[in-house]
Parts: structure tokens; C-alpha cells; sequence
């Protein structure tokens, strides 16, 4: 999984406890997410699609398509995840071409392990 370092040291962060929903499916979405520390779930339907850890990107459809969530995200041990919302999306990827980049990889990856399902 491609995966980015950007936020390693980032201090605005926010912290869920194991288990804790971070957003819930068809829920409406306007951030993006990046694991700082701990493991998080990604869940379709109630089912554990993928399991993030730090580095690790999420949320980002739904901040880009600007339609509902299409997965739930949970904690799944304690964990901190920073918050990227569309303005801080459109100042990085100019300052920082590789988000982008790593954004786009995230999105390809996870396409085509959702068609290797089908």
C-alpha cells in the first residue's frame, strides 16, 4: 500500500480508542484521513476489507467525489490519524506533488484488489 510519511509529526491529530467508529458508511464526508500511529479498519457492509496502519490514507473518495462515505473506518487498537480537509488537500498537492501521487497510488491499489474480489 502506498503510503506517506507527511504527517509522522504532525500535532493536529485526532485520537480514537480500539473500537471507536471514525466514520460510519453513507455517512456524508469532507475529510481524508492519514494513519500517524495504530491500525484502523476499513469496512464495507460490516465486513473488514483492509487493515491501516501509520502512513496509511483513508476517507479520500469521499473528499474528492464529494458523495457519501463508501466504507466505515474503525479504530482497531488505539490509534492518532490527521485530518486533511479540502482546502489543506488543494495547498499540499501543489507543495507537495508526491501526496498526490501517493493519493492516486492509494485509490489504484485498492481498485484493483476490489476487481481481483469480482
Amino acid at each position: 500500500m502506498a503510503k506517506t510519511n507527511l504527517f509522522r509529526n504532525a500535532e493536529d491529530f485526532q485520537t480514537f480508542t480500539a473500537g471507536q467508529t471514525i466514520f460510519e458508511q453513507g455517512q456524508p464526508g469532507d475529510l481524508m484521513y492519514v494513519v500517524k500511529e495504530g491500525e484502523v479498519d476499513l469496512l464495507v457492509n460490516g465486513t473488514v476489507v483492509e487493515t491501516l496502519e501509520a502512513g496509511d490514507m483513508f476517507g479520500e473518495m469521499a473528499l474528492i467525489e464529494k458523495l457519501p462515505r463508501s466504507a466505515t473506518a474503525r479504530a482497531k487498537a488505539d490509534c492518532q490519524v490527521v485530518p486533511i480537509n479540502e482546502k489543506r488537500f488543494t495547498l499540499l498537492v501543489p507543495q507537495t506533488p508526491y501526496f498526490a501521487l501517493t493519493v492516486m497510488r492509494t485509490m489504484s491499489e485498492r481498485l484493483r484488489r476490489m476487481d481481483e474480489r469480482v
